[in-house]
């Protein structure tokens, strides 16, 4: 029997690289470090896998961040999807969220987008499918949500998300913790 894939997402601008918004992006390149894998570039965006044994399980991880912008990241997260051969119920989407305080992680299973135009994006390219989990990584909110998402993280945040950060260790907890659930309901 084939190896269970779950495809890892992370949102964020390309062109915009450590800011707020692309943080997801910055989580992805932290698990990449964290699993000794190194993000390659392809047509749609950077991607790498990496085989791990979570439980008793040994799990492939595919890693991918779009190289488009994030309010159009949808069409590259669904062919991501194909090529790897995921349900959709593997895929595990991470983003920021203007309504968690930065250095928190939320999961969510599923729902709407809650305003999260990255993740609309993705329900949207899925044929309006949203039964897929999510990490909502704070940033929390301060003035006008479209000028703060775009500013810089700072040294705090880009210490904590990064490979010898809490943040990184929190992030992998939570993985884990979606991927041992997709397991048992199998």
């Amino acid at each position: 029997m084939a190896n269970p894939h779950f495809l890892v997402v992370g949102l964020g601008n390309i062109t915009h690289p450590m800011t707020r918004h692309s943080i997801g992006h910055y989580v992805v390149d932290t698990l990449a470090s964290r699993l000794g894998v190194r993000l390659s570039s392809e047509r749609a965006g950077y991607a790498a896998r990496a085989d791990v044994q979570i439980g008793e399980e040994s799990v492939a991880i595919n890693l991918f961040k779009p190289k488009t912008l994030m309010n159009i990241s949808g069409k590259p997260v669904a062919q991501m999807l194909r090529a790897t051969a995921v349900n959709v119920t593997n895929l595990i989407v991470v983003h920021d969220s203007l309504e968690h305080r930065p250095c928190t992680i939320s999961p969510k299973f599923g729902g709407s987008a809650n305003g999260h135009n990255g993740v609309r994006s993705v329900i949207a390219a899925l044929g309006g499918e949203m039964d897929f989990p999510r990490l909502r990584v704070g940033i929390g909110r301060d003035g006008d949500p479209a000028n703060y998402v775009l500013g810089p993280l700072s040294p705090q945040e880009r210490q904590f998300w990064g490979p010898s950060g809490s943040g990184s260790d929190l992030v992998w907890r939570e993985l884990t913790r979606i991927i041992e659930k997709s397991l048992k309901s199998r």
